[in-house]
């Protein structure tokens, strides 16, 4: 048998008649529901407007917890021999304790990056020495809001005396922060963090 809209309402209306305190229950827990979707839709937009303000203004910086490199021979060949910190594989490195930073002043980029993987001229494996490593002014920057995945992705240029160098960031309202770096000597490398707003001085 099927039950008519109109059955239920008058069933409704007949608890709240006998138990007015459940109807202020149900009418504050509803108010509670609309309440508290005004309040995460305010709060995703203080987000984005904060996001909006730091990526625009140009004064971030992303410290990455984690290394993706793009696995090769040699990395598989390190991984076996125990190299990696616990927790790590060829793939997927834990950069915890490995002082790293993309900062962003103005026109001005400071970058200071760990390298895993493999040269294609020279060069070796995740040696210390040979990180992404770049102080100055990029030959381009771009900022872009993605606005059907809610996020920024800002790309810049790097052409150094041996090398050239392409940064994807993308950064998300949550300031989860994603770095891309493509070589025209070395595998990719991707790279996972937190953005943080930092000073003008």
């Amino acid at each position: 048998m099927r039950i008519q809209p109109l059955h239920i309402f008058i069933v409704i209306k007949g608890w709240l008649q006998k138990t007015p305190s459940l109807g202020i229950l149900l009418f504050i827990a509803l108010l509670s529901v609309g309440c508290g979707s005004t309040s995460s839709v305010e709060a995703d937009l203080n987000k984005i407007q904060f996001l909006t303000k730091t990526v625009e203004e140009a004064h971030y910086e992303i410290i990455s917890n984690w290394a993706f490199p793009l696995m090769t021979q040699g990395l598989n060949s390190l991984a076996n021999s125990g190299l990696f910190m616990p927790g790590s594989n060829a793939n997927s490195i834990d950069l915890m304790g490995n002082t790293n930073h993309l900062t962003v002043k103005g026109d001005s980029v400071s970058v200071s990056l760990p390298y895993f993987g493999e040269r294609r001229m020279g060069g070796g494996y995740g040696n210390s020495d040979n990180g992404i490593s770049f102080n100055g002014i990029p030959d381009t920057y771009s900022i872009e809001w993605d606005k059907k995945k809610n996020r920024y992705v800002v790309k810049m240029e790097v052409k150094q005396k041996t090398e050239t160098l392409q940064f994807i960031i993308t950064v998300f309202p949550s300031l989860k922060a994603d770095i891309n770096v493509n070589s025209t000597h070395r595998t990719s490398i991707r790279y996972s963090g937190n953005m943080r707003a930092i000073s003008e001085e």
